[in-house]
């Protein structure tokens, strides 16, 4: 087999200088296991480099990469816009999204039972018409987050500031068309995090043993990759503290591998190649495992369109739901090191497939049923974060934004300017450390002898 070409991460984005001694955890180079698990890659993945020939035409300039600004902008605003156009259709599988809505899913489209109010089994949320899920709800809950404390997070940031904002503020939610506190809409397995830290006084390092183990936690983790934009490392290990307050297992595991995703995306010469090396180096077990296989069965398609079927079996193995997403196995959602979410690997998968075009990965989630309202928020950071705002269809994010009175705009440029600030502090802290380990081991070691 052949191997996609992989180049080292290069210089960190605009205003964020490459690694030097006084800056923080600079991101290592793929390993030789991480670039080896990428195989034959889609040529689409990895876009060619022009070289001039001798005497030949002078190849046309490459464009600067997007701004800071203009990635996280883009990676929220396709988060929630792939939010959106999968709703409608989550939980259905291929074959029922063609027979309800006559072909694919191209765009937005309306609830997928008329009555929604009534209708089982999602009641009386009105999924469709350009409304976002509780996964936007939660990615922006995260920003907030990121907003008053204005540095890195961990869990007990969660218990103090993510959990107050889900139980004490009303907001404006889409699918219950009315103002209502947050915690009234999300997910059992993220009212967990209220129970578990609010009620229960839990340790939020350790909070999330025992809950689902699902993507609940990944599906809101793409500010973590933005505030450390260009540092997968850091970004997974921050990642894995913030989801221990709300995941165990594999679920906590996809929550680290989907920050360090997007922040790899951040790197100026990012590809979709790139950015599955990097969650490929930092992934274990289950997880890894998943990503490999999905990633290799890529290889060979041309087209999200015709992607379901092979990346779903390429899944399979590693997806504790089983074939009936409404009815899940025993050991469904379950800790286990040989498992993982099926939303994270099957989101690299397409964003391969598609190439990092927005329309066809994000379709390609979208059509390919289950729990694709997720897997489109991560393709659409992912893409976001690679391509920047303007790779998002604006008349898809303009009725995004209108259908759920949501500023979809404001989130990214806030988490910028909280990127940068806590940039600014991790050079200082590098520096300290620096001037504190130079003295240390300027110090002599002591000789056996003068040491007794």
């Amino acid at each position: 087999m052949t191997y996609a070409s992989e180049q080292t991460p290069a210089a960190a984005p605009e205003a964020m200088p490459a690694a030097t001694p006084d800056t923080p955890d600079a991101p290592d180079a793929p390993d030789a296991a991480g670039a080896a698990a990428v195989r034959t890659l889609p040529a689409h993945a990895v876009p060619p480099v022009a070289e001039p020939s001798p005497g030949g035409p002078v190849p046309p300039a490459v464009p600067a990469p997007p701004s800071l600004e203009d990635r996280a902008a883009g990676c929220l605003v396709g988060a929630a816009v792939g939010d959106a156009l999968g709703g409608p259709v989550q939980g259905w599988s291929p074959e029922e999204i063609v027979g309800r809505h006559g072909g694919r899913v191209e765009g937005i489209v309306g609830p997928f039972h008329d009555n929604w109010r009534t209708a089982r089994p999602l009641t009386p949320y009105h999924k469709g018409d350009g409304h976002v899920t509780d996964d936007t709800l939660m990615t922006h809950a995260l920003v907030r987050v990121y907003e008053t404390v204005r540095d890195h997070l961990d869990a007990y940031d969660i218990a103090d500031h993510l959990v107050p904002d889900l139980i004490g503020t009303p907001r404006w939610i889409p699918e219950l068309e009315t103002e209502a506190l947050p915690l009234q809409r999300i997910f059992l397995a993220e009212k967990w995090i209220v129970a578990r830290l609010h009620y229960g006084h839990a340790d939020p390092r350790e909070a999330g043993v025992g809950n689902i183990v699902n993507c609940g936690a990944a599906m809101y983790m793409a500010p973590v990759g933005i505030v450390n934009a260009g540092n997968p490392d850091r970004a997974y290990a921050e990642a894995l503290d913030i989801a221990g307050a709300h995941q165990a297992s594999y679920g906590r595991e996809a929550a680290g591998v989907f920050a360090a995703a997007v922040a790899a995306a951040f790197l100026p010469d990012a590809t979709p190649s790139s950015v599955v090396v990097q969650a490929l180096r930092l992934a274990k077990d289950g997880t890894r495992a998943a990503i490999e296989a999905v990633c290799e069965a890529a290889a060979s398609l041309t087209d999200t369109e015709t992607a379901t079927a092979p990346l779903r079996a390429a899944v399979a193995p590693f997806d504790t739901v089983g074939p009936d997403y409404r009815n899940p196995s025993l050991g469904a959602r379950r800790p286990s090191r040989l498992h993982a979410v099926e939303e994270l690997p099957i989101a690299l998968g397409m964003l391969l497939t598609g190439g990092g075009d927005f329309r066809a990965t994000v379709l390609g989630a979208v059509n390919y049923g289950r729990d694709c309202d997720s897997i489109a928020t991560m393709c659409g950071a992912l893409v976001g974060a690679l391509r920047g705002a303007a790779a998002v269809p604006a008349e898809w994010s303009e009725e995004v934004a209108r259908a759920s009175r949501l500023d979809l705009q404001a989130p990214g440029a806030a988490l910028a300017t909280v990127a940068r600030e806590v940039f600014t502090r991790d050079r200082a802290r590098a520096r300290t450390h620096e001037q504190a380990f130079t003295a240390i081991s300027a110090i002599p070691a002591m000789t056996e002898a003068g040491g007794r």
